[in-house]
């Protein structure tokens, strides 16, 4: 009994001292440690439900949208010398302005005067070809003159011709006539004969009609050698006309000739003056390569060629050009893994190099400092780095990008997918499973299906 009581006074007594010495007593202090873990476990247990935004987050570079936009080298067409620069690094040049001026080292393109001297001679192949032409039209009036004059020859042959079997017809006539009047009279004769010997007709008239005989023969002979006449003029008149044909045939193939051969000289010559108007319009074109204008409107950023009385290839790149008033857009590349939660149309924020922000990835409600953007194109296979780019846009919804942004810079680049609970994420992370792959519409879908 003393041992408790004592045991009492003594606890009274250390508890009167922490008392006045103003501390918990150490029964209380461990209570109360208890209780702050275990409303710490609580808040943290609710702390895992808490909504988190998953993301996938990779580095990029403010590029434009438009490929005409995007900064780009001028090149030169044709290799000279540099003989004058008219630009600046860091100037403002418009579209067409001359950035330097080179002059000819081939020398093919020496002579000052040759664009003059070529249009000569395009004039020279164009009156060759003109004088083809108007002999080509000569010759085509003579054709035409040939083939009347045959006309009016044949026609006239044909006449003749036909006089001549018209006469052949009237000799053979004559001749057959000739040829009874030769039979009557050989008859006539030989009666008188007989009459004569008969001592009925005298000596006188017998003389008479052997006399007319010898006329009727000389008339059939010469009745028929009219009609061979007469025959002879048929076949001179036939082989007139055949010659007719035949000199018609060599003129005309001649003249053909002739106008073939120029049609020809007149081809060639045309295709002699527009090959030399080719090359005219192509020495033409090559004394504008003299002068390197600028492709669009932008400033000069650099020049790559340097220096007076330096040459250059063909195709060579002179100065850099960064396009003016150019749509911005963020190039990012994403990894084989998230590229199947990329879609058209998605959030992202982005964290621009030179413009601070605070950022918490997983509530894009509290981040402060980003700018917001759409993803606009996507593409469909892999680059050289085995990974995917996207291009992604300024939002219209959000505020407007920094007018002082420029292609090149830096930017960071979170892309907004799924709400999902803190500790699904937690999980996730811990597993190095990807983030979620389906929609909240397609979820949505399949709790339905």
């Amino acid at each position: 009994m003393i041992d408790i009581s004592q045991n009492k006074i003594g606890e009274k007594v250390t508890f009167n001292k922490y008392k006045s010495m103003g501390m918990s007593y150490p029964q209380d202090e461990a209570k109360k440690r208890i209780r702050i873990l275990v409303w710490a476990m609580i808040g943290g247990f609710l702390f895992l439900f808490l909504p988190w935004t998953q993301n996938v987050r990779s580095g990029g570079f403010v590029t434009a949208l438009r490929p005409d936009q995007r900064p780009q080298t001028v090149h030169s067409i044709i290799a000279g010398r540099i003989e004058n620069w008219y630009v600046a690094e860091g100037d403002y040049v418009q579209k067409g302005d001359t950035v330097l001026r080179i002059s000819e080292i081939k020398d093919d393109y020496f002579d000052p005067q040759l664009l003059e001297r070529t249009r000569l001679q395009v004039d020279a192949k164009n009156l060759a070809a003109l004088s083809y032409s108007e002999k080509v039209k000569s010759l085509e009036v003579q054709i035409d003159a040939l083939k009347q004059n045959n006309v009016l020859r044949k026609e006239q042959a044909e006449n003749r011709l036909r006089m001549a079997e018209l006469q052949v017809i009237s000799d053979s006539i004559r001749f057959e006539q000739a040829k009874v009047n030769f039979k009557i009279g050989e008859d006539q004769l030989r009666r008188a004969r007989n009459l004569y010997e008969e001592g009925l007709r005298s000596l006188t008239d017998f003389e008479q009609r052997e006399s007319a005989f010898q006329e009727v023969q000389a008339n059939l002979i010469a009745t028929e050698n009219d009609l061979l006449k007469s025959q002879n003029a048929r076949i001179a008149a036939y082989i007139e006309l055949n010659a007719i044909d035949n000199d018609f045939r060599d003129r005309m193939a001649k003249s053909s000739a002739d106008m073939y051969e120029a049609l020809s000289s007149r081809y060639d010559a045309e295709a002699t003056a527009t090959k030399l108007e080719n090359q005219f319009s192509n020495y033409e074109v090559r004394t504008g390569f003299r002068y390197i204008l600028a492709p669009q409107e932008g400033y000069i950023t650099r020049a790559i060629q340097v220096g007076i009385g330096e040459t250059i290839k063909e195709g060579a790149e002179i100065i850099s050009i960064l396009p003016a008033n150019a749509q911005l857009a963020v190039e990012m590349y994403i990894s084989p893994v998230d590229f199947p939660l990329m879609r058209i149309g998605n959030r992202v924020r982005f964290i621009f190099d030179g413009w601070p922000a605070i950022v918490f990835s997983g509530w894009p409600q509290i981040t402060n400092g980003t700018f917001g953007g759409v993803v606009h194109a996507i593409d469909n296979f892999a680059g050289p780095n085995g990974r995917y780019r996207i291009l992604v846009v300024e939002d219209p919804q959000d505020k407007p990008w920094p007018e002082a942004l420029r292609i090149g810079s830096g930017a960071d680049g979170i892309a907004l997918l799924n709400d999902v609970p803190l500790w699904y994420e937690i999980w996730r992370q811990l597993n190095g499973f990807p983030p979620d792959y389906y929609t909240d519409r397609q979820k949505i879908e399949n709790r339905k299906k």
